[in-house]
């Protein structure tokens, strides 16, 4: 549960799940909410699939899933699962045996679809791989390959027939006496797939996987899964999260982050609060906060930052961030720190000084947290 005595409005009470470890990333319990990607690489060019798997952990991501499609692919995986820097997940469709390989080769997680897979007899074969190779196992419902006598019994995809398909998995799954796993009930219809979820959190204690399915592209594929990921998540459902978009990874990773700070619920890098500009704006806002946030992609140390074009609202926002910088009149506007006036700039300095100041605080925020965590390290002993 996120804790705000200060203003309990912003408390999200999370679902209790069990908690599993995806390589070294604990997935469920009490653990951050986790943010995931998807390689778009040819698997087999190991050297492009790596470079696309360290640019998008150089943002955060902290799992990373790598199509599997074929034997090749699978073989593919012993390097990349070597040079990874964050656990790798095999995705697997349509050939179980692609599971095997992968977890032979050193993947993490095997994501299986139960539409696709195969009968339990090979989902068992899967198991066993997994149990002899220390991998966990995502249950990937999704919406677009349910099972034919789902689709028989329901008459089309609905969310009473994604959860019995993922009922009916977990069953062989703890059958087989095997719970190292999450599961997932993705579609692209944001009602659906919300309802699927909010019905899957009631009936099991497995960690869950959120997702919106072919949301799209970077602009509307960001709309939609702010949309259905955050108000799961603000219900508190969810423990780790992918969110798809016809985009670089990277921007998958980028906007994962984005929502879960904007619920409290994980915090990285600067949040950056920012008028939408207007005739009284003091400076170029647009231009400014795009410049920033270039300049300050590299911060990962939780902070924020107010950039508002005049005192309108500026000095309010001010008092509610780390930073703040409010546009006035002749050329030049305030420097808050701590909610408090500090000093007048000069517009054509702002940019300069506000990442100084910025990489500073961050400074101070690190030094800090490391002499806590020495501190309390040296209590233990």
């Amino acid at each position: 549960m996120t804790h705000n005595p200060i203003r309990p409005w912003r408390n999200i009470a999370r679902r209790k799940s069990r908690q599993i470890m995806v390589g070294k990333v604990a997935v469920g319990g009490d653990a951050p909410i986790s943010v995931q990607t998807m390689t778009n690489t040819l698997t087999t060019d190991i050297k492009a699939t790596i470079e696309q798997v360290q640019r998008a952990a150089a943002v955060g991501c902290d799992i990373i899933r790598v199509s599997t499609p074929d034997r090749e692919s699978a073989l593919a995986l012993r390097e990349i699962c070597r040079e990874s820097p964050v656990p790798i997940v095999a995705d697997i469709h349509f050939h179980y045996k692609r599971a095997i390989e992968a977890a032979e080769a050193g993947a993490a997680c095997l994501r299986i679809n139960p539409g696709n897979i195969g009968d339990a007899a090979r989902v068992r074969e899967v198991i066993k791989a997994a149990k002899d190779h220390g991998c966990s196992i995502r249950i990937g419902v999704n919406a677009g390959s349910l099972e034919r006598h789902l689709l028989d019994k329901y008459g089309e995809p609905c969310p009473d027939a994604m959860v019995e398909s993922g009922l009916d998995h977990i069953k062989i799954l703890q059958d087989n006496d095997f719970h190292e796993f999450k599961i997932s009930v993705k579609a692209s219809d944001v009602f659906m797939a919300a309802a699927a979820y909010q019905q899957l959190a009631d009936v099991t204690d497995a960690p869950i996987h959120l997702g919106i399915t072919e949301a799209g592209g970077l602009q509307s594929g960001t709309v939609k899964s702010a949309i259905g990921l955050g108000n799961l998540l603000w219900s508190g459902i969810g423990d780790t999260i992918r969110v798809s978009l016809s985009a670089d990874p990277v921007e998958e990773v980028k906007v994962g982050f984005e929502i879960l700070k904007s619920l409290g619920l994980r915090h990285r890098g600067v949040t950056i609060i920012s008028c939408p500009s207007c005739a009284r704006q003091g400076f170029d806002v647009i231009k400014t906060v795009t410049e920033l946030e270039t300049r300050l992609a590299h911060v990962t140390t939780s902070l924020s930052l107010s950039i508002i074009g005049c005192v309108v609202n500026g000095p309010g926002e001010a008092l509610m961030t780390d930073i703040g910088f409010t546009g006035g009149g002749a050329g030049s506007g305030m420097v808050y720190l701590a909610g408090k006036q500090s000093h007048k700039l000069g517009n054509e300095a702002m940019i300069e000084h506000i990442v100084e100041l910025v990489e500073e605080k961050a400074a101070q925020i690190d030094a800090a947290t490391a002499l806590a965590a020495k501190l309390a390290e040296d209590q233990a002993l």
